[in-house]
């Protein structure tokens, strides 16, 4: 991803840190936007969805530690990073802050170098972390949610879109029982109205392809992936 693609929330009630950071994001060719509480910082988050969120933590309105809070638990947001600014004694925010789910802290004064330093390793960690998502090995198949491929045993395989979208379901969570509806919301959602038996083909089709061991069937709840 280029920089100019990465979008950058920066949230302090100092007008005089939110230029200086803003400025310095700007310069290394990073999309910033700005928001000097914690109430404006959650509804700049749920609109401009971005990949990074400077946040402080003592703002009037809504602390750093509430709006991060609210922004863990806005679908679309979970995955983004969160970094603490704050120039408060690290022992109490440090554990409220990660509890309250952020990934990383910075100490105010904040030098310019050490800033853009600590933004590229962030970065760096968010994108091996969704890599590390959409490609994964469990019971000896490699999944590739980005291409919509299936490596197992050597052979490359191209599933059709439901099968491979049950398969990454079920190996999400291996061994656990997913019920009959849940993969039907998850799966087919509101497309079309299908019922258990559609269910039930799909996995035969992979079972046939990827072996009966690997699905088993939990009768009158739903089906697990083996691990």
């Amino acid at each position: 991803m280029k920089k100019s693609e990465i979008t950058i929330l920066v949230v302090d009630d100092d007008p005089d840190i939110l230029e200086i950071l803003s400025y310095n994001l700007n310069n290394e060719g990073y999309k910033v936007h700005t928001a000097e509480n914690g109430v404006e910082a959650v509804k700049k988050a749920k609109k401009k969805k971005p990949n990074l969120i400077i946040l402080d933590v003592m703002m009037p309105e809504m602390d750093g530690i509430e709006a991060c809070e609210q922004i863990r638990k806005t679908e679309g947001l979970e995955d983004t990073v969160i970094t603490f600014l704050t120039a408060r004694g690290e022992d109490y925010s440090q554990v409220a802050g990660f509890d309250a789910g952020a990934d990383d802290y910075i100490t105010k004064p904040v030098r310019p170098k050490v800033l853009m330093s600590k933004v590229k390793a962030l970065l760096r960690r968010f994108k091996s972390e969704k890599e590390n998502k959409n490609i994964y090995e469990v019971g000896g198949i490699i999944i590739n949610r980005d291409e919509y491929k299936i490596i197992n045993n050597g052979q490359e395989l191209t599933l059709p879109r439901k099968e491979f979208e049950l398969l990454s379901l079920l190996t999400s969570e291996p061994n656990k029982v997913f019920k009959r509806d849940d993969i039907l919301n998850t799966v087919w959602g509101n497309e079309v109205v299908v019922g258990g038996r559609t269910i039930d083909v799909h996995i035969r089709k992979l079972r046939e392809k990827l072996g009966d061991k690997r699905f088993k069937t939990v009768k009158g709840v739903g089906y697990k992936f083996v691990n």
